[in-house]
């Protein structure tokens, strides 16, 4: 049951910030199953890993199907990426660090703010990781020609 509600929440979060940000209501459905995919990878690898590890298969989740709907619906790839990548997002790490901070425990400022570090480098890492796959690898067409292309290679100079 929790896990249910987890991918729900992720998936309203994603749907939530998705209409704050003006995304045609077209892409709705595809914005709430990216923050949903995204969090569905995350919460499977999270037992077993640290956050930031888990945090970059997430972003790897949310990458891989914002690029997959981007083809798809032929729009921006920031469309389903921003809106997908929100649950993911160390917002609670970065409120408690300066939380720490204002208080004067700076050992437990240093701690979250390490953290929550980690957390959004992973992010990164996931989105590079993905976003540097050819574009041409993501349409269907590429997947279904039986002969495959082989690229020119120029002769060698004598």
């Amino acid at each position: 049951m929790t896990f249910v509600l987890n991918l729900l929440l992720a998936s309203t979060g994603s749907l939530a910030f998705a209409i704050l940000y003006n995304v045609p209501r077209k892409f709705y459905l595809c914005a709430a199953f990216t923050g949903m995919a995204g969090w569905f990878c995350y919460y499977l690898t999270v037992p077993f890993t640290d956050t930031a590890v888990a945090s970059f298969f997430g972003a790897v989740g949310v990458v891989l199907v914002s690029r997959i709907f981007a083809v798809w619906k032929k729009c921006p790839i920031t469309v389903f990426l921003i809106s997908g990548i929100f649950p993911l997002v160390p917002g609670a790490g970065v409120y408690y660090t300066m939380y720490y901070l204002v208080s004067n425990e700076l050992t437990l400022a240093a701690i979250k703010g390490l953290e929550s570090l980690k957390i959004a480098f992973g992010i990164v890492l996931g989105i590079v990781f993905i976003v540097t796959i050819p574009k041409k690898w993501f349409f269907i067409q590429n997947w279904r020609k039986k002969d495959v292309e082989k690229e020119y290679i120029a002769p060698s100079r004598k």
